[in-house]
C-alpha cells in the first residue's frame, strides 16, 4: 500500500503512521528524515540539498522528489510507504503523480484526519499550562502561538490538497478528533475496503494454501507406496519360482547319484534310461511333499 497522511499539525498524523507502520509492514518517509539522510550518505541529490540548506534557502520541490525517488526505490519499501510530510502543496502532489507514473507505481489512498482547530489549540494550551505546573521545560515551536501559525501556513498551503485528491477519489476522510484507537480502526476499516492485508493474513492464508496442497501430495506419497509394494510383491512370486526350479535340479542331480550308487553295488551299471526314469520319480515325490506343506 502507497499511503498519504494529510492533517494538520496536533491532528495525530505520526502516531497513526507508526501504528499503521507495525500493523502493515510497510515504512514511513518523512521529509525531514529523508533530506537528512540523504546528506549523511553523500548521494548527488543529498549533497545538492546539502549545498542549498548550507547557503539558507529553501530545497527546491525537484531535490525533494529526487530524495524521495531514491527513497521508494529501497527495498524495505517494496511492500509500500506512507508518505508524513510530502506532499504539501499541489505542485508537488503533481511532482510525485508523474514520479510514481514513470515507476509504474500507482498511489493507493490519501487518508485525512479532519480536526477542529479551536478543540487544537485549547488542547495545546491546557498542555502548556500542565506542564508550567510540573515545572516542565516548555518547547519553543509547543505553544498556542506557533501552533496559531502552522495551522495558518497548513490551511494555504496544504488544504488545497484536499480538492485536488478528492478529484482523483483517492481521499478518505476520518475525524481525527476520535479516540486514538478509534481512529486507527477506522484508517484500518478504510485500507481494507481499498484491498490492504496485513503481514499475519498474508501468512495464515499461505500456511492454509500449503494445507490444502499437503492432501494431495499425501495422496501421491500413498499412490508411489502402493506401485513400489505391488513391485515387491511380484519379486517373491519371482524368487519362488526359481526356487522351486532349484529344488527340481538338486532333486534330479540327488535321483541320479543314488541310481549309480544301487547300480555299482549291483556289480552293473545302471542304465541311462532307468537312471533318468528314477530321477524323475524322486522328482515328482519331493514336488508333491513341498506342494502339501
Amino acid at each position: 500500500m502507497r499511503i498519504i497522511l494529510l492533517g494538520p499539525p496536533g491532528s495525530g498524523k505520526g502516531t497513526q503512521a507508526q501504528l499503521m507502520v507495525q500493523r502493515y509492514g510497510i515504512v514511513q518517509l518523512s521529509t525531514g528524515e529523508m533530506l537528512r539522510a540523504a546528506v549523511a550518505a553523500g548521494t548527488p541529490v543529498g549533497l545538492k540539498a546539502k549545498e542549498i540548506m548550507a547557503s539558507g534557502g529553501l530545497v527546491p520541490d525537484d531535490v525533494v522528489v529526487g530524495i524521495i525517488s531514491d527513497r521508494i526505490d529501497q527495498p524495505d519499501a517494496r511492500n509500500g510507504f506512507i508518505l508524513d510530510g510530502f506532499p504539501r502543496t499541489v505542485p508537488q502532489a503533481e511532482a510525485l503523480d508523474e514520479l510514481l507514473k514513470q515507476k509504474h507505481l500507482k498511489l493507493d489512498a490519501v487518508i485525512e484526519l479532519r480536526v477542529n482547530e479551536s478543540a487544537l489549540l485549547s488542547r495545546v494550551e491546557t498542555r502548556v499550562a500542565q506542564m508550567r505546573e510540573r515545572g516542565e521545560e516548555i518547547r519553543a515551536d509547543d505553544t498556542p502561538e506557533v501552533l496559531t501559525k502552522r495551522l495558518a501556513s497548513y490551511r494555504n498551503q496544504t488544504e488545497p490538497l484536499i480538492h485536488y485528491y478528492s478529484e482523483r477519489r483517492k481521499l478518505s476522510t476520518i475525524d481525527g478528533m476520535m479516540a486514538i484507537d478509534e481512529v486507527t480502526g477506522a484508517i484500518h476499516r478504510q485500507l481494507v475496503a481499498l484491498g490492504a492485508t496485513e503481514p499475519k493474513a498474508r501468512a495464515k492464508s499461505t500456511s492454509k494454501s500449503a494445507a490444502r496442497a499437503a492432501p494431495a501430495k499425501k495422496g501421491a506419497a500413498k499412490a508411489k507406496t502402493t506401485k513400489k509394494s505391488a513391485k515387491t510383491a511380484k519379486k517373491p512370486a519371482k524368487s519362488a519360482k526359481e526356487a522351486a526350479k532349484k529344488a527340481v535340479k538338486g532333486t534330479k542331480k540327488a535321483a541320479r547319484k543314488t541310481a549309480k550308487k544301487v547300480a555299482k553295488k549291483a556289480g552293473k551299471k545302471a542304465p541311462k534310461k532307468s537312471v533318468k526314469k528314477g530321477a524323475k520319480k524322486a522328482a515328482k515325490k519331493v514336488t508333491k511333499k513341498r506342494a502339501k506343506r
